[in-house]
């Protein structure tokens, strides 16, 4: 029993860690997109602003790999594609919206 609440919490504190990392490197690859290429409608097309997501997520594969939140044989297929996934949506919403208020305000 304390073994697997051990094990449990152990695991919760991987997620939580892994989904917040993601979290705050999409916001601010999209903040680092929004002052490099701007907010005018032309930045909204501007294929610039990619280069910091794919930084943000190829940054977020090293950091895990050397911080040793997963073991060697933990991190796997899955896990890359959720911490795409995050950062990726978190940049899209949060570029989106700095470039909506730009154009409304």
């Amino acid at each position: 029993m304390s073994t697997e609440s051990i094990s449990d919490r152990r695991e919760h504190i991987r997620s939580v860690s892994v989904t917040a990392l993601s979290a705050l490197l999409g916001v601010g690859a999209a903040l680092a997109s929004a002052t490099w290429v701007g907010l005018s409608e032309a930045a909204a097309q501007d294929t610039q602003a990619l280069a910091f997501v794919l930084g943000a997520i190829l940054v977020q594969y090293v950091l895990i790999n050397l911080s040793g939140i997963y073991g060697e044989d933990e991190f796997g297929a899955k896990h890359y594609l959720f911490i795409a996934f995050m950062t990726f949506s978190l940049w899209f919403v949060t570029w989106g919206i700095l470039l909506t208020a730009e154009v409304s305000g």
